[in-house]
């Protein structure tokens, strides 16, 4: 059932596997509604610590069942985690000074999104906005390409633009000089040449069109990422990948 977005998403509830991510949603305080197990196996350390620290309600299936529910090709799983999907919110975000964000906008791939995610926490983003029309935040192969990074900042879905920008403009008129920053081949500046070091929202447009042209309105500057050789134009994890470094080493070089 889980696998299935529509019924994932009435229940409120998605599948979570790996050590690395059941054991950093369990860190991060992230609820479960049960942990399922082989039935008759025998756990190691790292299970049982998992299933005394998550209180979760135990339930015992049969392995080949479990199987069937686990990762293509990675055998039968020790544990899988039936996790509770948390609101989407924008009270989550913590936006004050130093906030740096990054928006995928209608993104079709899941393992993009996971990506994205992954790299957002590896670089210190404060959040991640997914918009539109989208795919799942907690389809498996999103949870899977986060590594467990879903759990470690704030991953929020959002309906539409309108709904980010108006976020993003009470947070202006409340003092805060936040501003939007999308990018697009044709920007009119070079990554290494705008200011990242203040608050930002950086947007990364769909993997097929881009920025559509409600992103365009709404965002302050456009910026671009220079790019040589063969290539049109980059994967849209790897550009939002790309954006997230420098802001990253600008905002690091600020606070030598």
């Amino acid at each position: 059932m889980l696998t299935n977005r529509n019924k994932r998403q009435r229940a409120g509830v998605f599948l979570i596997q790996g050590v690395r991510p059941i054991s950093l949603a369990v860190a991060n305080g992230w609820r479960f509604e049960s942990l399922l197990r082989p039935e008759g196996a025998q756990l190691s350390e790292w299970a049982r610590g998992i299933i005394r620290d998550s209180a979760a309600e135990v339930i015992e299936v049969l392995p080949e069942l479990l199987a069937e529910l686990g990762e293509r090709g990675s055998g039968e799983p020790e544990l899988i985690a039936v996790g509770v999907a948390r609101p989407d919110d924008f009270d989550r975000i913590p936006c004050g000074p130093d906030f740096f964000g990054i928006v995928f906008d209608r993104p079709v791939s899941p393992g993009n999104v996971g990506t994205l995610i992954r790299s957002a926490d590896a670089f210190g983003a404060s959040a991640v906005v997914v918009t539109g029309h989208a795919a799942d935040i907690y389809d498996p192969k999103a949870v899977r390409a986060s590594t467990g990074s879903l759990f470690s900042l704030p991953v929020v879905r959002a309906r539409s633009t309108d709904e980010v920008s108006a976020w993003a403009r009470e947070r202006q008129r409340a003092g805060i000089p936040l501003r939007i920053v999308g990018t697009d081949e044709h920007g009119t500046a070079d990554i290494a040449d705008y200011d990242l070091t203040g608050p930002r929202l950086i947007v990364i447009g769909n993997e097929t069109t881009g920025l559509s042209a409600r992103w365009r309105e709404a965002c302050d500057d456009i910026v671009r990422i220079p790019i040589g050789g063969g290539a049109s134009s980059l994967n849209a994890a790897t550009a939002g990948s790309v954006l997230l470094y420098e802001a990253a080493r600008q905002r690091r070089a600020a606070h030598r």
